[in-house]
């Protein structure tokens, strides 16, 4: 099939065509990565007929206030394919058409290897929004709220709240219900929006599903009506601002979530027979059962439970139905970013954007096959990897690209001095009595020294499933090391647990060296050339992660 890109450069109100290209002509590492347009070029492409909105945004001189705006985005379980990570993509997969990051990408600090503290929606968040780690928080599952298992922790917003701000969530900012209290009401001066719970969208049943224009016209997408609500926010925000209050504005995406939903429109982005499926589709070489865990979530859908897959341990999924769950995937992270630049285009629009921090993550990765794993739930690269970039006004304007390890419980202390307010402090020990601090770092250094090393590695962590424990995963710039060891609960005489992590009867343990293996395919954790490498990151792991876990009030 020969599909044609029509690139029309903006004039004004008038659309010029200055150009046509084949995607005959491009490979496919070129068409996905979109190296042959121009990074500043203000696009309008389509597809078969079908627009993909690029726009311009960004574009205004920065302001010289010392307290800025921040627009804190977010879209929930993406990975990082998308085209400014290619720098770091040693696969060369696929990359997702997405014009608007990739324009956002080239106006900020993208942080190419950033990794979340636990690969679950509401423990990730949690971690995230309050700049603590996951044993701090006492938040491993979806059912943890922090402020009652944990400790009154000042979150991010709450932090601007607390600073004078006008602070509004729209979307999926915490992970709902329980797990944050209802969206923790605490962090927010606004009424929480939510889009409708309509019954349509949380019954369908299947993994995916591409909808017509005249379905999307008669029951809106969820984050169709999340960007239509943050953009009247903007637009209800930009009077205050003129009359000197700031604003921190919350917008997360439910997409591309499962289950993958998306105007259908978005199909014709990824033809079938461009599609990819992953070299690796099966679990590491040696690697120990026990970290295995079934995909349920994908399991539990319709058209999944018609295949004859179980989901266990190296019994894959099929090449077509690979394909199609991958392209389905794309879709959705397409669709979400033709929403981040309608939200961009009206902060600009709005002449805000020459006073607004724009930050936009991913709460964690997902596996799509690789390693034979489908979703997040694991501590390897696939899952703990996210996107992570952000936009200072002034000076990120020319992009820049940082290899340096990060963790994503330093977003609160970079947005924060960003942003102006005063810096973050770190936390004690034990910062359970402590409202306002933080265990992660600043990364604004980075914006003048892009490869300064701020830390020797990022830690993740998540639980066993067939056994009482926790696997504790060290990235360090060359290896990854995973430990799964017991943990032993102790009941106190208060009714809470103490909890020791048994590092003396490690179940099983896993090493990567992505120097020679960045897909993580064999572990070396048992090869005697990598022992005197184990043995440094077991010490490295166990310093960090330390032995006992006092006064939780949840059984693990």
């Amino acid at each position: 099939m020969r599909i044609s890109k029509v690139i029309k450069l903006l004039w004004g109100t008038t659309a010029v065509v200055i150009g046509v290209l084949t995607y005959s002509s491009l490979t496919t590492l070129e068409r996905r990565s979109k190296k042959f347009l121009p990074p500043d070029t203000e696009l309008n492409t389509g597809v078969d007929g079908f627009p993909i909105k690029f726009v311009n945004f960004l574009s205004e001189p920065p302001t010289r206030d010392s307290h800025k705006n921040v627009l804190f985005l977010m879209s929930d379980d993406l990975r990082v394919q998308l085209g400014a990570y290619d720098r770091h993509n040693p696969r060369r997969i696929l990359t997702t058409i997405t014009p608007n990051l990739d324009r956002l990408a080239n106006r900020s600090l993208v942080l190419e290897r950033a990794y979340v503290q636990l690969s679950m929606c509401g423990p990730s968040r949690t971690s995230i929004l309050t700049g603590r780690r996951p044993d701090t928080t006492r938040v491993w599952s979806q059912k943890e709220y922090w402020r009652k298992v944990g400790g009154n922790f000042t979150t991010l917003p709450q932090y601007f709240k607390e600073n004078g701000y006008i602070t509004a969530n729209v979307g999926k900012v915490f992970h709902p219900r329980k797990a944050s209290g209802k969206d923790d009401p605490m962090s927010w001066t606004e009424p929480i929006y939510q889009p409708p719970d309509k019954k349509f969208w949380r019954t369908l049943a299947d993994s995916w599903r591409a909808f017509t224009e005249k379905e999307l016209s008669e029951t809106p997408h969820p984050d169709q009506l999340i960007a239509e609500e943050a953009i009247r926010k903007l637009r209800e925000l930009a009077p205050e601002v003129q009359r000197g209050r700031r604003f921190f504005l919350g917008v997360g995406f439910l997409k591309p979530h499962l289950p993958f939903t998306f105007p259908e429109r978005f199909l014709n982005l990824y033809p079938p027979d461009e599609m990819d499926v992953p070299r690796n589709p099966y679990v590491p070489q040696h690697y120990p059962e026990l970290a295995y865990n079934r995909p349920t979530e994908l399991l539990n859908r319709r058209d999944i439970a018609r295949l004859d897959w179980s989901g266990e341990m190296n019994e894959t999924i099929g090449t077509q139905y690979t394909m199609k769950l991958r392209r389905a995937y794309f879709s959705c992270v397409s669709f979400v970013d033709e929403k981040v630049g309608e939200i961009l285009a009206v902060l600009d629009e709005l002449g805000l954007a020459k006073n607004t921090v724009v930050s936009f993550i991913g709460d964690h990765g997902w596996h799509l096959g690789e390693n034979g794993r489908w979703g997040k739930h694991t501590n390897m690269e696939e899952g703990t990897r996210s996107p992570m970039m952000i936009h200072l006004p002034g000076r990120t304007q020319h992009g820049i690209s940082s290899g340096s390890i990060v963790e994503f419980v330093d977003l609160f202390p970079t947005v924060a001095e960003a942003a102006g307010l005063d810096g973050v402090p770190p936390c004690p020990k034990d910062s359970s009595t402590t409202q306002l601090c933080t265990e992660g770092t600043s990364l604004l250094p980075l914006i003048e020294d892009p490869e300064a090393i701020l830390k020797h590695g990022a830690y993740s962590q998540h639980r066993l499933y067939r056994n009482t424990g926790m696997g504790y995963s060290v990235r360090t710039d060359r290896f990854r090391y995973t430990e799964w060891v017991p943990v032993e609960s102790t009941r106190n005489q208060n009714r809470t647990y103490d909890y020791e992590i048994v590092w003396d009867r490690c179940y099983a343990a896993e090493l990567y060296d992505h120097r020679t293996d960045p897909e993580e395919n064999v572990n070396r954790a048992h090869d005697r050339k990598y022992q005197g490498f184990r043995e440094e990151l077991k010490k490295r792991l166990r310093e960090k992660i330390g032995s006992v876990i006092k006064n939780v009030v949840i059984p693990l």
